[in-house]
C-alpha cells in the first residue's frame, strides 16, 4: 500500500495548496492534504480520515489507497515520515518482507476474554497454559499504530482454529495447553480463546486497511493430542471416571484404552498414533510421530470419509465430501480461512514432515481461494499473489526443492546463530570489538545479497524464536541494526523491539521461555525506537532486501546498497565517526540527502556530503 500515515511538526512543512486545517491544539500547518472527519485526540495523536487520493508533502507524489488514519504525535518536534511510501516505492510485502511474529495468546488482550473455553484451565500466569490474547487485542494494536510505525508490512499469528480442548503433560511436569496453535483439533472453528469469527474478520480489516498482510501458522503434518478434556467431551467411553482429576504425574491412569471408541477419534484411516488400533509412527520424516504428535496421512491416496467425532461436533463446518483424501479434506479447511477473509499467505509448520507434492496442493488450492475472495469483495491487490513461507528445521540461506514446490520464502535458522556467533566474538562495548564484528557482518551481507539479490529465491531471517531461543537482550540495539539492514526478507519476533524478558521455564522445555507476555507495561523506549527507524526505512527502500551490497569504507563502517531493478539507492553509516562521502556516483546529481535516523539534511557540494555519526546514518534521496 501507499502512505499510511505521517507526523507533523510544530513549525511549517513546505508549501503544497491547502485543503483542510490541522488540529487547534497544535499550531501546524498542512497543505494539499484533503482531510474528512472530526480530529479527535486519541493517545495523544490526532488523527484524520483521509480521502481516497492526496499529495505526500514530503515528495509531492500523488499517493492512493490510504485506508488508515492520518497520525501526527502531539510530543513531536521534529517531522518524520516512518511510514511514508510512493506506490514506486511499496513494491508489496513478498518483495520485501517485513514480517512480524506473534503469538495471539501472548500478545495483547482486548474486550471480553475467553479464558476457560471448553472447559480449559483457567490459569493464566501458567508455564503452558493459555494467558488471555486474543484477536481483539491484535487489532486494538493495529488501530494504535504499533505495527505500521515497525514498518511492518505482514502479521503472522498462531493458529487461530479451534484447538484441543484440555491439557497434556509437559515434559518438564507442567499443564501444557495448546495455546501455540499447533495442536488442532477442528480446522472449520475459531478458537474462541482467541474470539469469534466477527472479531478475526475485524482484526484481518484492520490490518489490510493499513496495508498489512495477514499470515496465518498453518498445520498440514499432525493434529493434536488425544487429551482426557476432549475425549471426555466427545468420546466419553473412553476415559475414565476420575479422568477431571488427574494431576501430571498420573495422567495416563485417566485412559480407558480398552474402549473401541478411541477408533470414532480422528481414525486409523486418518492418523498414526500410538493407540490402540491405529497404525504406529514409521521411522522417516513423513511417517513419525513428531513428539508424539498423532501424525495426518497427508500422502496417503485413499478417499476416508469425515472423522466420527466431527460428524457429530455441533459447530463444526466439517462434512462429509464424496472420493476426498486425508490431504484434500484438510486443505480444504485450510483455504477456507483464505476465502472467507481474505488471508494473505501460510507460513507451513514443520513442511519437512509434509510430502512436496501435498504443499504444492495448498499453496494451488490457496491461491485460487484468494483470487475468488478478491473477485467477490473487490478488496484485495491485483498484482499480489498468496504468499507461502516454511518452516524447514535447518533449512539456511540456500536454494532448495521446496521453491519448486510452492514456497515462496522459508525461514533462515542460520542467520540468528551467525549473528550470535559475530557478536560473541567480538568485544561490543569497546570500538575496536564493534568495528570487528560489523566487518565479519559486512562479509554476511555481502553473501547474503549475492545469494538474494537476484530474487531467484528468499528467506526470512529472524534474531529470536519461538522454537529455538530469544537473541540476547543486552545486543538487541546491535541486533536490530544487523537484522533490519540485512539483504532478503526478515522477522521481527514479538518483544525484541521491546526487550520482552524471557519468562520462567524449566531445562527440560526452555522454548518456553521464548513465550513471554508482552511487555506492555515496560518497554524499552530506546530501543523500540530504533526498531521503528530502521523498519520504516527498510520498508521504504527495496535495495535493502534486493539490492547489490557494495563496501565504502570500514571505519566507520560505511556500504551501498542499490536495487538496479527499481532504482533505489540507500547509504549507511555505522558510527560513531565523521566522514566525508561522495554521493554523486550513486546518487545521482541530488542536493542533498536525507538521514532517515536523525531526520535531518545533508547538503551535497561537489558531488560529497561530510556529517558526524553519533550510531547509526540511513541516507536517501530527499
Amino acid at each position: 500500500m501507499a502512505i499510511r500515515h505521517w507526523a507533523l511538526p510544530s513549525t511549517p512543512l513546505p508549501a503544497i495548496c491547502c485543503t483542510g486545517t490541522a488540529p487547534t491544539a497544535r499550531s501546524m500547518h498542512v497543505r494539499s492534504c484533503r482531510m474528512t472527519g472530526r480530529a479527535r485526540p486519541i493517545l495523544g495523536h490526532y488523527r484524520y480520515r483521509p480521502c481516497r487520493r492526496m499529495a505526500s508533502p514530503f515528495n509531492r507524489t500523488v499517493i492512493r489507497r490510504c485506508a488508515a488514519p492520518l497520525r501526527w504525535p502531539a510530543t513531536t518536534g521534529r517531522p518524520y515520515r516512518d511510514d511514508a511510501l510512493t506506490p514506486e516505492q511499496d513494491q508489496g510485502f513478498a518483495e520485501n518482507p517485513i514480517v512480524y511474529f506473534l503469538m495471539t495468546d501472548r500478545f495483547h488482550a482486548s474486550g471480553p476474554s475467553g479464558m476457560g473455553s471448553y472447559g480449559r484451565l483457567n490459569e493464566p500466569g501458567g508455564m503452558g497454559t493459555f494467558h488471555g490474547g486474543n484477536f481483539a487485542g491484535i487489532s486494538e494494536k493495529l488501530r494504535a499504530g504499533w505495527f505500521n510505525e515497525l514498518g511492518v508490512n505482514a502479521i503472522w499469528i498462531s493458529a487461530p482454529y479451534e484447538q484441543i480442548h484440555g491439557w497434556v503433560p509437559g515434559a518438564a511436569g507442567f499443564r501444557h495447553e495448546a495455546y501455540h496453535g499447533y495442536w488442532p483439533l477442528d480446522y472449520t472453528c475459531v478458537d474462541a480463546n482467541f474470539g469469534d469469527r466477527a472479531s478475526f474478520r475485524e482484526m484481518v480489516s484492520e490490518a489490510h486497511a493499513r496495508g498489512i498482510a495477514i499470515v496465518l501458522d498453518v498445520v498440514l503434518g499432525h493434529v493434536g493430542y488425544p487429551d482426557l478434556n476432549t475425549l471426555s467431551q466427545f468420546l466419553p467411553a473412553t476415559v475414565q471416571p476420575h479422568a477431571g482429576t488427574v494431576e501430571v504425574e498420573n495422567y495416563q491412569a485417566g485412559y480407558n484404552l480398552d474402549a473401541p471408541q478411541l477408533l470414532d477419534w480422528w481414525g486409523p484411516a486418518w492418523v498414526r498414533a500410538s493407540l490402540p488400533g491405529y497404525q504406529s509412527g514409521g521411522d522417516d520424516e513423513l511417517t513419525r510421530l513428531m513428539l508424539g504428535l498423532p501424525r495426518l496421512l497427508s500422502e496417503c491416496d485413499n478417499h476416508v470419509a469425515l472423522p466420527a467425532f466431527l460428524r457429530t461436533k455441533p459447530d463444526t463446518g466439517a462434512v462429509d465430501l464424496p472420493a476426498t483424501t486425508v490431504a484434500g479434506y484438510v486443505i480444504g479447511w485450510l483455504c477456507q480461512w483464505v476465502r472467507e477473509f481474505g488471508v494473505d499467505g501460510f507460513r507451513c509448520d514443520s513442511a519437512r514432515h509434509v510430502g512436496l507434492r501435498t504443499w504444492q496442493r495448498l499453496k494451488s488450492q490457496a491461491r485460487a481461494a484468494w483470487r475468488q475472495w478478491r473477485e467477490e469483495t473487490g478488496r484485495g491487490d491485483a498484482n499480489q499473489q498468496f504468499w507461502m513461507l516454511g518452516e524447514v528445521f535447518g533449512h539456511g540461506l540456500e536454494r532448495s526443492a521446496y521453491f519448486d514446490h510452492g514456497f515462496d520464502s522459508v525461514l533462515n535458522f542460520s542467520f540468528q546463530h551467525e549473528l550470535k556467533d559475530i557478536a560473541q566474538a567480538a568485544d561490543l562495548a569497546s570500538a575496536f570489538g564493534r568495528s570487528l564484528a560489523w566487518m565479519r557482518l559486512d562479509r554476511l551481507y555481502a553473501r547474503y545479497a549475492q545469494a538474494l539479490g537476484g530474487r531467484e529465491h528468499d528467506v526470512l531471517s529472524y534474531l529470536s524464536s519461538h522454537d529455538t531461543e530469544l537473541f540476547p537482550r543486552p545486543w538487541l540495539h546491535f541486533g536490530a541494526t544487523a537484522l533490519m539492514l540485512l539483504p532478503g526478507g526478515v522477522q521481527i519476533f514479538y518483544g525484541d523491539e521491546t526487550a520482552r524478558p524471557p519468562s520462567a521455564h524449566a531445562a527440560a522445555d526452555p522454548v518456553q521461555a521464548t513465550r513471554s507476555d508482552m511487555n506492555w507495561s515496560a518497554p524499552d523506549v530506546a530501543l523500540l525506537r530504533h526498531w521503528q527507524l530502521l523498519g520504516c526505512f527498510r520498508r521504504r527502500h527495496i535495495a535493502i532486501a534486493r539490492g547489490n551490497h557494495r563496501r565504502i569504507s570500514a571505519d566507520p563502517y560505511v556500504f551501498v546498497r542499490a536495487d538496479a531493478r527499481s532504482g533505489d539507492v540507500v547509504m549507511i553509516v555505522i558510527g560513531p565517526g565523521q566522514v566525508r562521502l561522495r554521493v554523486v556516483d550513486d546518487f545521482g546529481p541530488v542536493p542533498g540527502l536525507r538521514d532517515a535516523y536523525t531526520g535531518t539534511t545533508c547538503e551535497v557540494v561537489d558531488g560529497c556530503v561530510e556529517l558526524t555519526v553519533a550510531t547509526l546514518a540511513l541516507l536517501e534521496r530527499t
